[in-house]
């Protein structure tokens, strides 16, 4: 057989986390370092590997219930090669160390077994819940790999150049940085979205390290557009988008 598909044979390397290509992430596993991926993430593998659901601790599913933020793992052990994606979406590759790294479990595709992880709350300027108000703050040394729709945006902050952020296209930053949620409007229209140019929570981060910005708001297929009527706009029901996707990742969560 002859086709350019050929052009796509698994890589070749050593390295433990290395990217197939930009949306498919491959992970090799030596018997003794076992990596937590997101549910049903995985998309192909070789050699002896054993797929388990991850213990959560009482803290961890208490937190869950508390504040929706979480992360619904698979460990994944033995010998071989497992090859882990979701929604083709990008893959990154960071070093969590002991400045430590605080994300939206959204954005989670696999991790180092070593690493631990709690959440935290975002101070809001109102006191007011809302998107981008709990993350997970992940602790330790090790490797995580992260997920963003689109090529992202590394931004730094300095003390002299703060950076400001639409809560909904934040992915991670450093857990160094000071960080506050705030609405750029009055407090009685702290709901809306800001007066009649779309904008509306954001996170503001001050110090010294860095934020990762996606090149977009949603993160595909939750809250997508499908069908019509209100239920549909916030992704729920049969015209929406998780009436849509029965049956993949998200209905895991």
């Amino acid at each position: 057989m002859q086709s350019p598909l050929f052009g796509y044979t698994e890589n070749q390397t050593q390295e433990r986390y290395a990217l197939q290509n930009p949306q498919l992430l491959r992970v090799g596993l030596t018997g003794h370092d076992d990596v937590l991926a997101r549910k049903g993430s995985m998309v192909a593998y070789q050699g002896m590997l054993e797929f388990d659901g991850e213990y959560q601790t009482q803290g961890q599913r208490r937190a869950r219930a508390n504040t929706g933020e979480g992360l619904d793992l698979m460990r994944c052990s033995g010998q071989g090669t497992v090859y882990l994606a979701n929604l083709a979406q990008y893959v990154h590759v960071m070093d969590v160390d002991h400045e430590g790294l605080t994300v939206d479990s959204a954005y989670v595709l696999a991790l180092d077994s070593t690493l631990h992880w709690e959440t935290i709350a975002v101070d809001s300027q109102f006191g007011v819940s809302g998107s981008g108000a709990y993350n997970l703050q992940i602790s330790g040394q090790g490797k995580v790999a992260l997920m963003t729709s689109g090529k992202p945006l590394m931004m730094e902050v300095t003390p002299e150049k703060y950076v400001n952020a639409d809560a909904d296209a934040v992915v991670a930053w450093s857990t160094s940085l000071r960080v506050q949620m705030q609405a750029q409007t009055h407090s009685s229209g702290v709901f809306r979205r800001r007066g009649n140019t779309g904008e509306g929570w954001e996170l503001s981060f001050l110090g010294q390290g860095y934020a990762l910005v996606q090149p977009s708001e949603l993160l595909p297929p939750q809250n997508a557009v499908i069908g019509s009527g209100v239920r549909a706009q916030y992704g729920m029901g049969a015209q929406g988008a998780h009436g849509q996707n029965q049956g993949n990742i998200w209905n895991n969560r």
